[in-house]
């Protein structure tokens, strides 16, 4: 089935969707426009963000927790006010927040890059009952955090280097043991892993930036199908809906030149697809 518009705001740099299992809703922000987008009864929802804000996790029916470019936050969707909880490189004035996911331990992964995309100046972190720890430094552009639905396994990407890691997880807490092994090494092919989610029967789709695309792969890293998008930059994928059977993505403009944005409005616009995969309900963070 081919993609269709879900939403038709052009984001600059679209990125994070979230579906919220209790309300039933698609949250996902625009981040160098530092704003957060949703729908609700077809009626388009917008909140303004203080920082470049990049990714959520739900914690209860009314708040979300945002991570944004120097700490996380508790927000609140029915009054708009949000709440720092905790700090995230808030003395690195040149890095931003990037890609995240909670997982299954209720904790909460989240990446950060530079602004400019510097070499080796992001990393990966874990918010975990209070505490905010690093996991991984020296990633160009860390992006693809997701989970195994079993718990056992986490995953992230750089995309400057199109390498796409795995992680064992302890079964205790959550947190790594061991080191990561490569995945998939997608360099030969020169393909830009992005934002990715894990289904229901643990295959990993990957949004993949300048292919207008989004790449299933099987649990053993090996590819098995395809989901065109009619925006080059396509940048995260969510799945969400009723029975979690829709597959979401963003994407973004930037790196889209004046002429092709005229050329192809849908660069930028988020996207929604249906009947590929049954995916997994979006964990909730526990504050």
């Amino acid at each position: 089935m081919s993609a269709q518009v879900f939403d038709s705001r052009r984001c600059e740099l679209g990125e994070g969707p979230l579906w919220h299992p209790l309300r039933k809703q698609l949250f996902w922000f625009d981040i160098t426009s530092r704003r957060l987008l949703s729908q609700s009864d077809g009626e388009a929802l917008e909140w303004p963000m203080d920082e470049m804000t990049s990714a959520a996790g739900w914690v209860s029916h009314d708040t979300l927790m945002l991570v944004g470019e120097t700490g996380f936050y508790h927000f609140d969707l029915t009054t708009g006010k949000s709440e720092r909880i905790a700090d995230l490189e808030r003395d690195q004035t040149g890095t931003r927040s990037n890609d995240g996911r909670a997982d299954p331990f209720g904790g909460y992964w989240v990446s950060t890059m530079g602004k400019s995309a510097e070499a080796r100046a992001g990393g990966i972190y874990r918010y975990y009952k209070g505490e905010v720890r690093p996991l991984f430094p020296a990633i160009t552009i860390p992006n693809a955090i997701s989970f195994s639905p079993d718990g056992t396994t986490a995953y992230f990407a750089d995309t400057a280097s199109s390498h796409v890691m795995r992680q064992r997880l302890g079964a205790k807490d959550g947190w790594p043991v061991g080191d990561p092994e490569l995945f998939i090494d997608l360099s030969k092919e020169r393909i830009s892993p992005d934002g990715a989610v894990v289904d229901s029967k643990g295959h990993f789709w990957n949004a993949q930036w300048g292919a207008y695309r989004i790449a299933e792969y099987d649990q053993d890293g090996k590819y098995v199908s395809s989901v065109s998008l009619p925006a080059a930059n396509t940048s995260c994928p969510a799945f969400g809906g009723p029975n979690l059977t829709d597959l979401f993505c963003t994407s973004a403009m930037q790196g889209i030149n004046k002429e092709q944005r005229l050329k192809n409005p849908l660069h930028g616009q988020t996207f929604v697809t249906s009947g590929h995969a049954i995916g997994q309900a979006e964990h909730q963070v526990h504050l």
